[in-house]
């Protein structure tokens, strides 16, 4: 599913050059649950905006899905993102103005599905995660938890083969933590990859890998 090679990765500020990944390697087969734990600033959710195709490497390769990555142009990356990838983090990132119906709509619109086909995936979708009755809700009108699970249920309506999930339950309650933790795990024995940064022991141990990032580099 994912293959890194010999990674570097460095940001450099007019006085400063910081390097963020040094000869990093990592590889995920699909179906596995990935947890990448490490403190912050250790470069995790870096490692993920790569992989998202958010962000690039200074060198080194990256393979998804059999694709060359770093070969691809950028309209070449926003397609495969949009074929491939689900991504959750922390602050949810829903759209304010539009209703929870229509967040989750949106991965579909962008791949160009029917119309129909739309409706009935976001119906499905929405009773699978138990937010049917908030369809025509804002997400200011929801709890964090249920925010949640709105942001989770538009990472998967297209049915991605890589969930990337930064934080998923970084804002969330122990009860609200314990449920988006089960339904990713859910998620995962459908056949879904995750790879999921976390600073929470008890959220990694719902990976069947755990990995730890220190200063670029992953144990």
């Amino acid at each position: 599913m994912l293959n890194i090679q010999n990674a570097e990765k460095c940001f450099i500020t007019k006085t400063i050059k910081t390097r963020v990944f040094h000869h990093l390697n990592l590889a995920v087969e699909q179906g596995e649950f990935v947890s990448i734990m490490g403190p912050s600033g250790s470069g995790k959710s870096t490692l993920l905006n790569i992989i998202g195709m958010f962000d690039s490497l200074d060198s080194g390769s990256l393979t998804l899905a059999g694709k060359d990555v770093v070969s691809l142009s950028y309209s070449q990356r926003i397609i495969v993102r949009r074929e491939l990838i689900g991504y959750i983090v922390q602050s949810f990132n829903l759209i304010p103005h539009l209703s929870i119906f229509d967040n989750i709509e949106l991965p579909l619109k962008y791949r160009h599905v029917a119309k129909k086909e739309r409706i009935e995936r976001v119906n499905r979708i929405l009773n699978l995660f138990a937010i049917e009755n908030r369809r025509d809700h804002k997400p200011m009108q929801l709890s964090g938890g249920q925010q949640q699970r709105v942001a989770i249920a538009r990472a998967m309506v297209s049915n991605p083969a890589l969930l990337l999930a930064d934080e998923p339950t970084g804002n969330l309650d122990s009860k609200n933590t314990r449920n988006v933790l089960e339904q990713l795990s859910r998620i995962n024995q459908t056949g879904t990859t995750i790879i999921m940064v976390t600073h929470s022991d008890e959220a990694a141990t719902y990976g069947n890998r755990i990995i730890t990032m220190r200063d670029g580099k992953l144990t």
